[in-house]
């Protein structure tokens, strides 16, 4: 199947192409020609599916031929071996929590599809034998990129984040690791961070000396992953005898990746009614649903540091799908909250429903409070544990939030980081520098 670009269709690529360079020539995102849509016995017999069968089933339909089916396989049996349980709240709620893998954060799902993926192409193509990996984080992604290509024989990757906008257990979760992964602070923010990468993506010179690929959600491989998560919270409702007829996801929202996601699996055959996506106080995207324009803007930062871009770079994927604002508008709902009010929906939900939310979480368990109607059934996603932000939730609930074991042990590792100003040119002679040393073996 062909992948063509958001900026012109008529830029087309393999998979292999799209998911080793990213991001199109041409700066757009990629997309399939044609996604195809499961058919109504899969969806029937989709309860009697583990996690793992029905993520291997899914990408097997999304993929077609791309990929060898014992290949594909082994990269999805691998990927998916932690648990996505939904819990049930009052109301008819219930969350998804997306947080159970090896850094505590939905984005453990897409990184670790992504890197066995881009791994198994890199070995069959010599080409691709010396990979580096480029990623701008403001907390979890960096980390769980980082993680799920620690000491990848051929691969680096360069984690870049914000300075001061990073706490020490998020830190500490990909600056600890050295060998083949290197943690580079940048003087200025998180859309600097992202702008420096897509810099590096459109540099000839950098792209004729090495190989260059994004782990963000600009990368298509992180898309497909994410798609697996709402049919598994559909397939759970199923096995609890609830109505799934008037389905509605509430989806935090920064880069947009995950709706985007969410969006797909809906076009792939997923019966949801709609989506709720919500921001903080960095409130692109809803302001585009309001208004119908999208104006990106300097980034604030946050109590949800996660929802922290000024930019969203997955915005055109959603127009892509669902065409005209219009159509925006019929599919999606849009809220954003300030701190005062995650603030407020933590202390509620731990208070009266003796639940703890994370700051991201929060912002889709009130929006799914506010937007559900009589007779729907609503699941918010739970992107991150709450004690990835420990500090934070101890000072809001003013009890201590017990760090896992998944989180403490990257704390007993020393940092390693590299300061850097914010210019592209520093970034530039940094990664020319890299590609004269050794790779990681």
């Amino acid at each position: 199947m062909n992948y063509y670009s958001t900026l012109n269709h008529q830029h087309t690529a393999s998979l292999e192409q799209a998911v080793t360079r990213g991001l199109a020539p041409d700066g757009g995102l990629y997309m399939p020609e044609g996604l195809p849509r499961l058919p109504q016995a899969f969806l029937r017999n989709m309860s009697a599916m583990t996690l793992q069968e029905m993520a291997y089933a899914i990408a097997s339909f999304a993929l077609k031929d791309d990929v060898p089916a014992d290949v594909l396989h082994d990269i999805v049996f691998d990927a998916f071996n932690f648990d996505i349980p939904l819990v049930a709240m009052p109301g008819n709620k219930y969350v998804l929590e997306l947080f159970h893998g090896p850094t505590m954060a939905f984005k453990d799902v897409g990184t670790r599809f992504m890197a066995r993926l881009l791994n198994y192409f890199r070995k069959r193509n010599p080409e691709l034998c010396d990979l580096n990996v480029l990623v701008p984080t403001s907390g979890d992604t960096g980390s769980a990129v980082a993680n799920s290509f620690w000491r990848m024989p051929g691969v680096k990757v360069f984690v870049l984040y914000p300075r001061g906008a990073v706490n020490k257990i998020q830190k500490s979760q990909f600056a600890t690791l050295g060998e083949n992964v290197t943690a580079i602070e940048v003087n200025g923010t998180f859309d600097d961070c992202k702008a420096l990468v897509e810099d590096a993506f459109m540099d000839k010179e950098l792209n004729d000396t090495m190989r260059l690929t994004s782990a963000m959600s600009i990368n298509y491989a992180r898309i497909i992953p994410q798609m697996v998560y709402y049919f598994w919270a559909y397939v759970q409702l199923l096995r609890q005898k609830v109505d799934v007829s008037n389905l509605v996801f509430a989806v935090p929202c920064s880069n947009l990746g995950n709706l985007a996601s969410g969006l797909m699996a809906q076009a792939m055959g997923l019966p949801v009614k709609r989506f709720v996506s919500v921001e903080n106080q960095n409130n692109i995207f809803y302001n585009y649903v309001k208004t119908g324009v999208f104006t990106p803007r300097p980034t604030k930062y946050s109590i949800a540091p996660a929802l922290d871009a000024g930019c969203p770079n997955n915005f055109g994927r959603i127009v892509d799908l669902l065409g005209s604002h219009d159509n925006v508008c019929r599919h999606i709902h849009a809220y954003s909250y300030d701190d005062n009010q995650i603030i407020d929906t933590i202390m509620h939900a731990y208070d009266d429903e003796g639940y703890l939310l994370d700051p991201h979480s929060a912002v889709a368990y009130r929006a799914l409070g506010e937007d559900l109607q009589p007779g729907e059934t609503g699941v918010a996603l739970a992107t991150a544990h709450p004690a990835k932000l420990k500090h934070l939730m101890e000072n809001i609930i003013e009890e201590p939030v017990p760090l896992p074991s998944q989180l403490s042990r990257f704390l007993k590792g020393d940092l390693h980081v590299m300061k850097m100003s914010n210019g592209f040119t520093a970034f530039k002679r940094l990664l020319m520098h890299s590609a004269l040393t050794p790779d990681f073996k």
